[in-house]
């Protein structure tokens, strides 16, 4: 004899199934400020979520975006946590957004290239791309 499963039962389950494939969750982190102490609180952030939804068996895509004073945590030889970036670029599912706008600020400023971590990749607008994120569904960290 074949039996029926109810539809309400299915519906029910669909949840359930979901969770077991795991999801993908977007993060932004924004990073405004040249403080070694909010850098710091920024990258411990990213790795917190990231060991948080591991542990879920969950996936996670983390974009940090730095802009005006924080471009300093994306600068070789500047950054207090150069380092730090370089090994976690290396393990976590992270990218590093370097502002345009501040980059061709400091250049006008310095009269010299801004050199940034390879890690970096530029974005035209810091802030821009931190609406962009948002309007892609991102959850937006700021530390």
């Amino acid at each position: 004899m074949i039996r029926m499963i109810p539809l309400a039962a299915c519906l029910a389950a669909l949840p359930l199934m979901a969770m077991a494939e795991g999801q993908t969750h977007r993060v932004a982190i924004h990073v405004d400020q040249n403080d070694p102490q909010v850098m710091t609180m920024a990258l411990n952030n990213a790795e917190n979520v990231a060991a948080h939804y591991r542990e879920q068996g969950d996936e996670v895509v983390i974009e940090l975006v730095a802009y005006g004073p924080g471009l300093q945590m994306l600068i070789v030889g500047q950054s207090p946590v150069e380092d730090r970036i370089e090994t976690m670029s290396m393990v976590l599912p992270m990218t590093f957004a370097a502002c345009g706008n501040t980059i061709k600020g400091l250049e006008r400023k310095t009269g010299a290239p801004v050199a940034l971590l390879e890690e970096a990749h530029v974005v035209p607008s810091g802030v821009v791309r931190l609406i962009e994120l948002q309007e892609a569904g991102y959850a937006y960290v700021k530390p």
